[in-house]
């Protein structure tokens, strides 16, 4: 519903976003003993960037449809260590659970403003 869809703007996206970034930081802290795993993490930024240019196009004409090219997949990109692994292992578990810690809290911030957005779609529908 085009409603919805300028009412929850960008959050929506960012939420997908940052839901895929815990899932990629927890397979990291999961796999901090496997030999020659190589750490991840998603390119927050360069992939809510590609997810505006997508969504960034004009409708001229009722006719015309909605670009619908986002997967809502983020870009991956390999961590660099800090310190160097014997057995090949890029991941440096007090880093991972850090930035976790932190993914965490901008998902939670993320879900605050999509419900402050709610808040706002119920206050126009019950004429408030």
């Amino acid at each position: 519903m085009k409603l919805f869809d300028s009412a929850f703007g960008i959050h929506e996206r960012a939420l997908t976003l940052r839901s895929q970034r815990m899932e990629v930081l927890a397979r990291n802290i999961a796999n901090s003993d496997t030999p020659n795993f190589k750490a991840q993490d998603v390119d927050f930024k360069a992939s809510l960037n590609s997810v505006q240019a997508s969504s960034s196009l004009l409708v001229t004409n009722s006719g015309h449809r909605q670009p619908s090219n986002y997967n809502g997949g983020g870009s991956l990109i390999y961590t660099v260590p800090l310190n160097s692994a014997a057995d090949g292992n890029t991941v440096d578990l007090t880093v991972e659970q850090a930035k976790y810690g932190k993914a965490a809290a901008q998902y939670q911030a993320t879900l605050r403003f999509l419900e402050g957005d709610i808040s706002a779609v119920r206050k126009v529908l019950r004429g408030d």
